[in-house]
């Protein structure tokens, strides 16, 4: 298949839905929507932030903060092959159930690069559940990412541009199954953006057992690691925000904030 041919699913519609500002300059959010999994992120609208804490989105923060240049988040696993044979320099990075397809330089694991410095380099990066979100929230004024690691700094990005409305969408387990990490991101960025508290040590504690149990299965440690739980965690731990947009050929990236 052409490359030119794929590109066409990663295409934004050009449209300007003029029931559905932005944002409202000057005033409060008005509106907070939890969705869920790929249905959720086709019906996002304003500001949508797609959530995937285990692990899509926590690898692009890890990524991002380890000097990547740019990240190309898309659905098709064929096209991240296309990419790279098109760009040999690029890295391929992701996962199907979990696991990292043959070729990747990468699978879905921030303790895989962690350590390594991805300076001037290209991530073409696809997951079960994440990266479908954002190629499916088409309707949406904006898209951000959604983790634990940045939540606040989402939320005080998202208060600071007074959007009208906000879409906070769960991936869940591949995007159709509920997954208590992702319902827990949205829960504590909802109490941010209405300027309530919220301690999430006993639920992230609770998480071992409860969502994250595979990184603690030790027959599964070469594909999910136990430090990947950690690491998805660290609450807050970056300042910056995962912006997604798309290109003049309309092909998606992620852009830091």
């Amino acid at each position: 298949m052409a490359l030119k041919k794929n590109l066409r699913i990663c295409q934004k519609p050009l449209r300007i839905d003029v029931r559905n500002p932005p944002m409202r300059k000057g005033v409060d959010i008005i509106k907070i929507n939890i969705l869920h999994f790929i249905e959720g992120a086709r019906k996002a609208r304003g500001v949508a932030v797609i959530i995937d804490v285990f692990r899509a989105f926590s690898f692009e923060c890890y990524a991002i903060h380890n000097n990547a240049k740019r990240i190309i988040p898309i659905a098709s696993k064929d096209l991240a092959y296309e990419l790279k044979q098109k760009t040999p320099d690029y890295l391929l990075a992701g996962e199907r159930k979990g696991v990292m397809p043959p070729g990747f330089d990468y699978g879905n694991s921030p303790t895989q690069i962690e350590h390594v410095d991805l300076s001037d380099k290209v991530i073409v990066h696809t997951t079960s559940a994440g990266t479908q979100g954002l190629a499916n929230a088409r309707s949406a004024h904006e898209i951000l990412t959604g983790s634990l690691v940045n939540a606040k700094a989402t939320a005080a990005y998202i208060k600071k541009r007074h959007f009208g409305q906000v879409s906070l969408v769960c991936m869940g387990n591949e995007g159709v199954r509920p997954a208590a990490e992702d319902e827990l991101c949205a829960e504590y960025m909802k109490a941010l953006l209405e300027d309530r508290s919220m301690d999430l040590s006993e639920q992230i504690e609770n998480l071992k057992t409860a969502g994250g149990e595979r990184f603690f299965d030790s027959l599964r440690s070469d594909v999910f690691p136990e430090r990947d739980f950690y690491l998805c965690t660290a609450l807050n731990k970056f300042d910056f925000v995962l912006k997604f947009d798309y290109d003049t050929d309309g092909l998606g990236y992620i852009t830091k904030k």
